[in-house]
């Protein structure tokens, strides 16, 4: 049977992808492939189960780079994939194969099996052990029955669904607090979650997690990758997934393993679940990977961006071969027009199709490597600039993972204004305090006022700081407060991955434990740094599960764990912690003192030794004791008098005593205790005046609302 004859005109050039419209009053759709270096671009059109080619053509036109051609009689729905024409070399940096079929970068929706993907090949022959670069020839085996096929969708429909999503309500952004949670991980094994919808996009936004949304207080749901992705080849060939996602294949895609099947498409579903944490008053961010692409190094598959353009899509060396800013095989060229526009579009998409709040951008120092300063970072790089000037992005948040893994990656306090930052400094510096290792007073007090030293400058505020103790990277709250060693054994690499400085401790007791002071020891912690999380100033962010005391048994580096060791035990979670937690944030929620957007000044605050003596220049770098005082005095906007805080930090393994200020003070917080006292039970807490005990490794709150 003879392939039918498609006619394709010129078209135009924009926008990349496959976009029905009329042209000249024929109603069609339009392709464009950027391309600077093929010397041919076809697309292969298919039935509507993906199997049979039922078209093949060239697109007639290259403007500048972009390949692009019209065809009448198309529209949404119609399934296609793309072969690109051109050399073969790789130690050139080229690599072109037409007879391997490739996924249209800008692709709105996919059609076929993923899971394989990795195992993709464009070479013949087997490589060299330890082999840096690849010499071979081009595989002349067609796979395209192996890949998924791009779907051509209805944009302008799209969009309208996604005007359709409720609106988040404004949020200041003081009181934002961040929840980093993975989908699938929060509700697997939620008994109360309906089992269709457990690990899926509707289960996150069902009632039971809605409930615990709003009794925690937490106004942003972070969520780990939700765009397209797939497992390593690595991992295939362990028995394990990629659990994380930090492996992206499709920009524009909602990833289809979490939906439940109980909506038209995973399309549907993600917007459902925006449109229900919307109308529960919550933020919806996403973790995006724009800094590499799933293609992994110079051996990994050939899916989409390698085979289109390798050479402009990708950052390589003066050898043609990948820089590898990402620690993941690749990084993307974005500097290039391409590249750029690519992020932009993705992000964009996000915001309108999906109705999504912010961005956090993994490895984002990535992000604004300029190779005209040799790739260097700069914060008015290509892209950062096209961000922080686009009127769509202009009211979502951007949060910057500060760092990668390339020549001076880390950039802390780098990225332009408007910016968040996760702030590793302070996650270090917390748990150095509390658990026993090198810091000082100086130290940890500059990270509970915001971090200065790397934020205070060109108008960005102490909210630029997100401050957390713990990440999906790296050892839950529990962990850290557990194990001295990271347990990584089942990822498969004998342990060699992960972290190795993890600043955690176990007290006396790797792993679990039914000695009853170390328990004791281990909550004191626990509650400390939690304390300190939310009466420091900047962004703070929890991870889901540690308001649960989830462990993930020592693992540091749980990205391919797909089980029960990532999944949050809903059934094990201890009720006190969770209670403490929400207690905290709504004392943080109801107080100007612990969350503003300005910098402390001499007037706002002052800091005492346990005494009430001033701390001296000796005090504050005394590796040794660890024990003093904060007297905090800042409003809400028309609430006169002030309230005066005095937040006691105490990190020693005996009991303490503090001298008080003058005046009749209220204890609100005592994290020993685990109780914190809301306003309206003031009152019924014991006035102090003069001294006051507190507990080893213990934060305490006190109150004062009027002057002495």
């Amino acid at each position: 049977m003879s392939t039918p004859t498609v006619s394709c005109e010129s078209g135009q050039a924009w926008p990349l992808g496959a976009s029905p419209m009329t042209l000249q009053g024929q109603a069609g759709v339009n392709f464009a492939v950027s391309s600077r270096h093929a010397e041919r671009v076809e697309v292969c059109l298919y039935d509507a189960q993906g199997a049979r080619e039922t078209a093949r053509f060239s697109l007639p036109a290259c403007s500048n780079g972009i390949w692009h051609g019209f065809v009448a009689g198309l529209g949404a729905g119609q399934l296609y994939g793309l072969r690109a024409h051109g050399p073969y070399q790789p130690l050139q940096g080229q690599r072109f194969n037409p007879a391997k079929l490739l996924i249209d970068p800008f692709a709105r929706a996919l059609v076929g099996d993923t899971q394989h993907l990795s195992l993709e090949r464009d070479y013949l022959g087997p490589v060299a052990e330890n082999a840096t670069a690849l010499d071979a020839l081009a595989d002349p085996t067609d796979n395209a029955s192996r890949i998924p096929k791009a779907r051509v969708l209805d944009l302008a429909a799209e969009l309208q669904a996604g005007a359709a999503i409720t609106p988040c309500a404004p949020l200041p952004p003081e009181r934002t607090v961040l929840y980093e949670v993975h989908v699938k991980g929060q509700t697997q094994r939620h008994p109360e979650v309906p089992a269709a919808l457990r690990g899926r996009y509707a289960g996150l936004a069902s009632a039971p997690m809605l409930a615990h949304y709003q009794r925690l207080g937490i106004t942003t749901l972070c969520l780990l990758p939700v765009q397209l992705f797939m497992t390593e080849a690595h991992l295939l060939k362990k028995g394990l997934r990629n659990y994380w996602g930090y492996n992206t294949l499709g920009y524009f895609i909602p990833e289809p393993a979490y939906a439940s099947g109980q909506y038209p498409d995973e399309r549907a579903e993600f917007r459902y679940m925006v449109d229900q944490l919307h109308r529960h008053g919550l933020e919806v961010v996403l973790d995006v990977v724009y800094n590499h692409s799933a293609e992994s190094d110079t051996f990994g598959p050939t899916l989409s961006w390698r085979g289109l353009d390798n050479a402009s899509w990708y950052a390589l060396d003066d050898a043609g071969q990948y820089l590898n800013f990402s620690g993941c095989g690749n990084s993307f060229n974005l500097a290039q027009p391409c590249a750029v526009q690519m992020v932009m579009d993705s992000l964009r998409w996000w915001v309108q199709a999906y109705g999504v709040d912010g961005f956090r951008f993994d490895l984002a120092t990535a992000l604004g490597r300029d190779p005209v300063r040799q790739h260097h970072f700069h914060p008015v790089s290509e892209l950062l600039t096209a961000i922080g000037q686009d009127p769509v992005l202009a009211k979502v948040k951007l949060i910057a993972e500060p760092w990668d893994v390339g020549p001076h990656g880390y950039q802390l306090g780098q990225f332009p204004a408007g910016w968040l930052e996760w702030n590793d400094r302070f996650r270090d510096t917390s748990r150095a305090f509390w658990l026993g290792f090198d810091c000082t007073r100086g130290a940890f007090a500059r990270r509970l006022a915001g971090s200065s030293d790397f934020f205070d400058h060109d108008g960005r505020s102490p909210l630029s700081s997100v401050n957390l103790l713990t990440a999906h990277d790296g050892m839950t709250l529990a962990d850290a407060t557990s194990y001295r060693h990271k347990h990584n054994f089942p990822n498969g690499e004998d342990n060699r991955d992960g972290h190795h400085h993890n600043l955690s401790d176990n007290a006396g007791v790797e792993g679990p434990t039914q000695d009853e002071g170390v328990q004791a020891v281990r909550g004191q912690w626990r509650h400390a740094l939690l304390a300190t999380l939310f009466c420091s100033q900047g962004t703070p962010q929890l991870l889901a599960g540690d308001e649960l005391g989830h462990s993930q048994s020592g693992n540091n580096n749980a990205y391919c764990q797909d089980n029960e060791t990532t999944w949050l035990d809903w059934s094990g979670a201890d009720p006190g912690l969770t209670g403490f937690v929400a207690g905290l944030i709504q004392l943080r929620h109801a107080h100007a003192a612990l969350r503003h957007a300005r910098w402390f000044t001499a007037d706002d605050i002052r800091w005492r030794n346990p005494d009430g003596s001033a701390l001296s220049t000796a005090d504050w770098d005394d590796p040794q004791f660890r024990s003093f005082a904060c007297l905090i005095e800042v409003a809400d906007a028309g609430r006169v008098p002030a309230e005066r805080w005095l937040l006691l930090f105490h990190a020693g393994s005996q009991a303490l005593s503090f001298a008080l200020p003058p005046g009749r003070w209220l204890q609100v917080l005592d994290s020993a205790a685990a109780r914190v006292l809301p306003q309206g039970q003031w009152g019924l807490a014991p006035s102090s005046v003069g001294d006051i005990t507190l507990s080893p490794r213990s934060v305490f709150g006190l109150v004062q609302t009027d002057k002495p």
